[in-house]
This record gives structure tokens, C-alpha cells and sequence, in this order.
């Protein structure tokens, strides 16, 4: 399947190379099709469906409390924020809320999950443009952060852990120390992310004005996430469309102005800076109480449609249910980050050279079984 619905006739002096499906700087089963005059970008058709599994159609033969754990393998690097999506999403057709315990200890797993993910797209971001260093500082943090997920809800990466009505289990007596513990290690480090990567020439040559999108360009191709913020749109769903609380916390959006690689970097950059601030505002302060609300063991939504948005590591995950009154949804359907973010590539990459569209692809920081669902 190709992205652009079309084939470009190859004139004389062009030629075409494939760029995956199995290629390390498209992070995933992704397939390039790029046309090239020289070495200068004409065209790039992404061609889909190599990892394929009919999640949305998987989810519609599942229960209201078990399809949540099938948008684990999506965005994989942001599992507990598709469950957390999921969960609101059914939570809104049954017209109850989670406890304001279980609602806070959602946010800081989320923004952790945040922060993990940022960090391996840091290390990967260092590691395809030659930096090979920041792949290991960066998964020095991001380790401990998985250990703490470990910990807590019994799984590293696809967690689990959010249930309708809450979290599937209370915290464990040490998560509150480890947070913090991991929190102090990752402040210390950010001036350390700067010196490695960020202020290197090489590096900032390599992205800077390169890959541009225009803000109209961003809302145009339906962008969202970092993508869209490093040309400067608005569009943080967190403060935009609160839920769980993000209302209550203080935290900036962070925009960034210049709209190439760089900004779309430095945007995430910042954004860790943000999670880390959110955490500290809460780790301390979580409420007692119930973990779990009330619910019916077997849950049936009233007929009716139900949707909810929620913003991952990549942007706008929205999820829509379609009920037929039966304890099983009869149409589901993801609304992707990665998908839409994919679908700007050859718009931004025409006219640079081959070697910045492996820059511009670690920018977008696509997650591959996000697209193909």
C-alpha cells in the first residue's frame, strides 16, 4: 500500500532507491520508495502494511476491559498512554470517573513513559546521524525508569496497567523513593544530553534548516505532537482537552519557531524538562483513597459513540467507540499520531539531500506498528 495513492513516472537522469522495509533509520518495517535526481530528494512514497496485525478489528471481538491491552503494541514506546486512552474512552460511556489516587498515579506513569521514550528517540536521533555515545547515556536513564515500571505494574514496556475505573493494582511501597530518586538522575544529566549531542556542530549542521514545515503545512497534513509544535502549532491535547487531572498541574507547551530538525529536537528536548516538572508537582502529593472504581464485572457502554484524545510521546492517539449496548465495542477505531506525522515526509524532504532524510525521519520519531494497525 502506498501513503500517497500514486506512482511517479522516473524521467531520464532520475533514479530510484528503496530504503527498507528493513532498515535501521526507518525504526521499523517501513518501505522508502525515493526518487532521486543526483543525490537531491524529488519524491518519497512510504509503502505500508508490513507489520500489519488489524488491531482496530482485533479490539471489536475483545471485552470493554480486555481490547485496552491491544493499543500496547501500537505506539509501543507510549503503551501505558494508549491504555490510559482506552480506559477514559470507556469510562466516558459509562459515565464514571477513577479516583483522584488512581487519576494521579495515571499522570506520573505517563509522563515517566514520556520521558522513556524521549530518551531512546535521543539516543537513536544521535546514533543515525553517527553519534554512536548518546545511545548509551541515554538508555542509562531510561533504564531506571523501565525498573520502575517493572516494579510497579509487572512489565517494563507494554505495562498494562490502567483498567476502566482506574489502575489495575495500588503503587508499590517504593515507587514514591524511586521516582525521585530517577528524577534527581535525570536533572543532573540534561546538561550532559547539551554538551554530548545537542551543541555539537555536526550535529546542529546536519538539522538545522533542514526539513522544514510551516505551521499551515503542520494543521494541513493533520500533524500533531512534537511534530507540529517545532513549527510553532498549539496543540498539546494535555492542556487543550485536560483529563486525569493534567488541569491541575502547572507545565508550559513548548513551541518551537524555526519549524526544521533542529526545532522539532529542541522541542523535546524541553519537553522532558516539563514531564520532570509535572512528576515533582505530584510524586509527593498523592492522595490516599481508592485505586479502582466500582464497575460491573462485565461491562456493556450504552449505545452511542464515544471518543477521547489523550497526547502520547508522538501527539494526538483518539480513540472512538462505536456501541451497540453488547459488552463487546461493534466498531472501533484509532485515530494514529504516526500515521498523520508520516504522512507529511515527502513534503519536507524534496529538495534536500539523501543523507537529511535520515535526519528528518529521527525528527518525526516514528513508531512503525502505530501506522500499520
Amino acid at each position: 500500500m502506498s501513503l500517497l495513492g500514486e506512482d511517479i513516472v522516473t524521467e531520464e537522469g532520475e533514479f530510484v532507491i528503496n530504503i527498507g522495509p528493513q532498515h535501521p533509520s526507518t525504526h521499523g518495517v517501513l518501505h522508502l520508495k525515493v526518487w532521486l535526481d543526483g543525490e537531491t530528494i524529488k519524491k518519497v512514497q512510504p509503502h505500508l502494511g508490513y507489520i500489519h496485525r488489524s488491531i482496530e478489528k482485533m479490539s471489536e471481538s475483545l471485552s470493554y476491559r480486555n481490547f485496552i491491552y491491544a493499543t500496547s503494541r501500537m505506539d509501543y514506546l507510549s503503551a501505558h498512554i494508549n491504555n490510559q486512552a482506552c480506559a477514559l474512552c470507556v469510562e466516558k460511556g459509562l459515565q464514571i470517573e477513577a479516583p483522584p489516587r488512581a487519576q494521579m498515579i495515571r499522570v506520573i506513569l505517563a509522563e515517566l513513559t514520556r520521558l522513556a521514550s524521549h530518551q531512546l528517540w535521543w539516543g537513536c536521533t544521535g546514533l543515525d546521524l553517527g553519534a554512536v555515545s548518546p545511545f548509551f547515556y541515554a538508555f542509562r536513564e531510561r533504564e531506571a525508569i523501565l525498573e520502575i515500571m517493572e516494579e510497579t505494574c509487572g512489565a517494563r514496556l507494554t505495562q498494562n496497567f490502567c483498567v476502566p475505573g482506574g489502575i489495575m493494582t495500588d503503587i508499590h511501597p517504593n515507587f514514591q523513593k524511586r521516582t525521585n530518586d530517577v528524577l534527581k538522575q535525570i536533572k543532573s544529566k540534561f546538561q550532559e544530553y547539551d554538551d554530548v549531542l545537542t551543541g555539537n556542530v555536526i550535529f546542529e549542521n546536519r538539522n538545522k534548516n533542514v526539513g522544514f514545515l510551516s505551521a499551515e503545512d503542520a494543521i494541513s497534513f493533520g500533524c500533531t505532537g512534537p511534530m507540529a509544535r517545532g513549527s510553532g502549532v498549539s496543540c498539546d491535547v494535555r492542556k487543550w482537552f485536560p483529563y486525569d487531572g493534567y488541569d491541575k498541574v502547572q507545565f508550559d507547551e513548548v513551541l518551537g519557531k524555526e519549524g526544521d530538525c533542529f526545532s522539532r529536537y529542541m522541542v523535546r528536548m524541553h519537553e522532558m524538562k516539563q514531564s520532570v516538572s509535572i512528576i515533582e508537582q505530584l510524586i509527593d502529593n498523592i492522595p490516599e483513597g481508592d485505586f479502582q472504581a466500582k464497575t460491573k464485572m462485565v461491562l456493556k457502554l450504552p449505545k452511542g459513540e464515544f471518543y477521547q484524545r489523550v497526547e502520547t510521546a508522538r501527539g494526538e492517539l483518539g480513540v472512538f467507540i462505536v456501541s451497540d449496548g453488547a459488552a463487546s465495542p461493534y466498531r472501533i477505531k484509532y485515530r494514529s499520531p504516526n500515521f498523520s506525522n508520516l504522512s507529511a515526509l515527502d513534503h519536507i524532504a524534496r529538495g534536500y539531500k539523501i543523507g537529511d532524510l535520515v535526519a528528518i525521519m529521527s525528527t518525526i520519531d516514528l513508531i512503525i506498528p502505530d501506522v500499520d494497525r
